[in-house]
C-alpha cells in the first residue's frame, strides 16, 4: 500500500470498501478479491483487504481499538502493546508537551494522549506518518496530537517538557540488536536526551548496560511473563534508581534492595524458581532469591533453589524430582520410567538443541513433566520437575 492508496482509504468510498473488506477478511482470499473487484479498483481492493487482515491481527495488541485503526505490516510488528504503552504513559505528568520523534503508526502517541499529554510527533516515512495521524483522528485524539513527515533531527527537544523516542530497530537486512544501527543512531538519540528536560526512550530489552546513559533509570517490562521492552528514563523522569523491573498487567515493580549483596550459591533443593524475565534482565535475581529465601544453583545462572516452597509473583516454581548429570540415555530412561510422553523443555546456560533433544527422547508415555537443562559450576545438568 502506498501513500495515495492509503489516502483513498480515508475517503467515503474507501471507508465503504474497508467495511466490505472487514466482512470478507476471514474468507478465501481469491474469493474476497473477486467480490470486491466487482465494485472497487485493484488498488483500493488491495488496500482495503490488507487493512482488514491487519486489523484482525492487531486485536491482540490493541483490543477493540484495532477495528478503528490503520496499520502497515512493519508498523504493526513494531508497535507497542496497549497495556505496555499505557503503563509507560502514566509516568509522564498529564498536561505535558511531548515530542515523539519516531512515532511509527502511533501506538505510543495514542497512549500519551490518553494520559492527558499533548503530542507533537514526527516520522521519517510519509506513509507511516499519515497512518499515525489517521489513528489519532480515528480514536478521537486529533485535538491533542499533531503528526508530520520529518526526521527526528528537525525537532528541538528543549522546546518540550518530555522527549519520547522509540528508535527504529530494523534495517534493510532485518531486525538489529545493535544500538549503533538504530535509526536515529544511538549517539544522535543521546544528543537529543542531553538537550531535553526529561526523556523516555523505548529500546530493545537486550540493550547492553554500557549504552545506558549515566544518571538514567532503566526499566525492564514484562507482560504475562514475556519481556516486552526496556525503557530508559532520563532527566526529570529518572526515578532515583538505576534499575527497575515491572510486571504487567499486575503493575508490580521491583528495584535493587538496599545493602543486598549477591545471592548465595548452594546445592539444588526440593524446589527451583525461574525469575520473571524483567527481574533477570534488570539484574535483580538476588532480590527474588531474598523474597523466597533461596540460593542460586550456579553463580552465573538465573535459577534459584530452596527446600521450602514460597509464594511469589516474581518467579515460576517447580518441584524437583530428579537431578542428573546431563546424558541423553539417562534422561530418556528416567522419563520412560515415569511414563512421560510429553515434556516442556526449558534451558538456561545449556548448549543443548531443544528440538533435537525432544526428537531424540522418543517418548511414548501418557504423563507430562518439565525438564530443565542448565549448568552447575560448569557441568551440564538436567532437572526433572513438575510445576507447582
Amino acid at each position: 500500500m502506498d501513500l495515495d492508496a492509503f489516502r483513498e482509504l480515508l475517503t467515503p468510498r474507501g471507508q465503504e470498501a474497508l467495511e466490505a473488506a472487514a466482512e470478507l477478511a476471514g474468507d478465501d482470499p481469491v474469493a474476497a478479491v473477486t467480490r470486491l473487484r466487482k465494485t472497487y479498483d485493484a488498488d483500493l481492493t488491495s488496500a482495503a483487504l490488507g487493512q482488514a487482515v491487519l486489523r484482525r491481527r492487531a486485536r491482540e495488541k490493541f483490543g477493540a481499538d484495532a477495528d478503528l485503526m490503520y496499520f502497515t505490516p512493519h508498523g504493526l510488528e513494531q508497535a507497542t502493546r496497549r497495556e505496555v504503552a499505557d503503563h509507560r504513559a502514566r509516568r509522564i505528568p498529564a498536561g505535558s508537551r511531548v515530542a515523539d520523534v519516531c512515532c511509527g503508526i502511533g501506538g505510543d502517541l495514542l497512549a500519551l494522549a490518553r494520559a492527558g499529554c499533548t503530542v507533537e510527533a514526527v516520522d521519517a516515512d510519509p506513509l507511516t506518518a499519515a497512518v499515525a495521524r489517521a489513528n489519532a483522528d480515528a480514536l478521537g485524539f486529533g485535538d491533542r496530537v499533531t503528526v508530520r513527515a520529518a526526521g527526528a533531527d528537525t525537532v528541538d527537544p528543549a522546546a518540550f517538557d518530555v522527549l519520547f523516542a522509540d528508535p527504529a530497530r530494523r534495517t534493510a537486512r532485518g531486525r538489529t540488536f545493535d544500538p549503533l544501527a538504530y535509526s536515529p543512531a544511538w549517539p544522535e538519540v543521546l544528543r537529543m536526551v542531553a538537550a531535553a528536560r526529561a526523556a523516555c526512550l523505548k529500546v530493545a530489552p537486550g540493550i547492553p548496560y554500557e549504552f545506558i546513559p549515566a544518571g538514567a533509570e532503566a526499566e525492564w517490562v514484562s507482560h504475562r511473563g514475556e519481556v516486552k521492552e526496556a525503557v530508559i528514563w532520563a532527566g526529570a523522569l529518572a526515578g532515583g534508581v538505576e534499575r527497575r523491573a515491572t510486571m504487567l498487567p499486575s503493575g508490580l515493580t521491583m528495584t535493587p534492595g538496599a545493602g543486598l549483596g549477591p545471592a548465595e550459591v548452594g546445592p539444588i533443593g526440593r524446589y527451583v524458581y525461574e525469575p520473571d524475565g524483567a527481574a533477570i534482565r534488570s539484574h535483580l535475581v538476588a532480590e527474588v532469591a531474598a523474597l523466597v529465601g533461596g540460593r542460586l544453583i550456579d553463580p552465573h545462572i538465573a535459577y534459584i533453589t530452596s527446600d521450602v516452597l514460597a509464594d511469589t509473583p516474581w518467579a515460576s516454581r517447580y518441584e524437583v524430582h530428579e537431578v542428573l548429570p546431563f546424558s541423553l540415555k539417562r534422561l530418556r530412561a528416567a522419563l520412560r520410567e515415569r511414563g512421560v510422553g510429553n515434556v516442556t523443555i526449558k534451558k538456561r546456560g545449556s548448549a543443548v538443541d531443544v528440538e533435537r533433544l525432544r526428537k531424540d527422547l522418543r517418548l511414548s508415555g501418557k504423563k507430562f513433566t518439565t525438564v530443565i537443562l542448565t549448568r552447575v559450576i560448569d557441568r551440564p545438568f538436567v532437572l526433572v520437575c513438575d510445576p507447582c
